[in-house]
């Protein structure tokens, strides 16, 4: 399944890049988020691989729950898709947006890669370990090595959201002390901790479960945590929330060791 994972996410790369260098139109869905071709292209060749390999587990995407296609049941097991985190870091022409695929077991995130196609860098985890793929210009893996989080030592290095920061964030990182920040986009920001680049990653902004799914593995496979604010690991496959949409998560921190 990991390899499968890797190779849909560097298809998904490629496609990105092609319309990254193209450039094209930017449309907004109905929360005034934005969407590109990118995107939606990505998505398909993302689902129609898994779909194949896997036709019984349940697939969860971004663009089609912004469009109303939603599984009817999760089951044990599901996937979690996004196919291009950090909308926002591509249209401003930034790099640090990624391609998302995540399994996700009991509510738990089991298997996930992550992959960066302007700089390269795929993070894969699974039960066992997490790793780094070094990917060449012309989407093929290269040299991999394992990675796996670091004990914290001040300064810590905190991970923010270049587009999403709030008071609630600020004032948290202003408790842990002595703190250098790094601000990165998208689901690179459990990468870092993953490995060992960073420490801490607290949100205190919205996020939807396929923002975190496939970071959030690598994390733990790297030997790292993400709970919520009253210390519980963060859940995956929330439905029916009294006081939030399907798959939205809480509040929620992101460590090392």
């Amino acid at each position: 399944m990991l390899d499968l994972f890797e190779r849909l996410a560097l298809e998904a790369g490629r496609e990105i890049m092609r319309v990254y260098r193209a450039g094209g139109a930017v449309e907004h869905k109905a929360d005034a988020s934005p969407v590109t071709e990118a995107d939606r292209g990505a998505e398909r060749i993302i689902l129609a691989g898994l779909r194949a390999a896997y036709p019984s587990i349940p697939c969860v995407a971004e663009e089609e729950v912004s469009a109303g296609i939603v599984p009817a049941g999760l089951g044990e097991a599901f996937f979690l898709v996004d196919p291009l985190d950090g909308t926002k870091e591509f249209v401003n022409r930034r790099t640090d947006f990624t391609v998302n695929i995540a399994l996700v077991r009991g509510g738990v995130p089991e298997v996930g890669v992550v992959f960066a196609p302007c700089t390269g860098r795929l993070f894969a985890g699974r039960p066992g370990g997490a790793g780094l793929v070094e990917v060449d210009s012309s989407f093929h893996a290269g040299r991999r090595r394992p990675i796996a989080v670091r004990a914290g030592k001040p300064p810590l290095a905190v991970v923010a959201s270049r587009s999403h920061n709030t008071p609630e964030t600020d004032a948290y990182i202003a408790g842990l002390g002595k703190t250098e920040i790094v601000s990165v986009g998208s689901s690179l920001k459990f990468c870092l901790l993953a490995a060992g680049e960073a420490d801490v990653y607290p949100r205190f902004g919205r996020t939807m479960e396929w923002d975190t799914a496939a970071g959030d593995a690598v994390l733990r496979a790297a030997g790292g945590t993400t709970v919520t604010l009253d210390g519980a690991p963060l859940a995956y496959g929330k439905r029916d929330q009294p006081h939030d949409s399907d798959f939205a998560n809480p509040h929620f921190i992101a460590r090392g060791r």
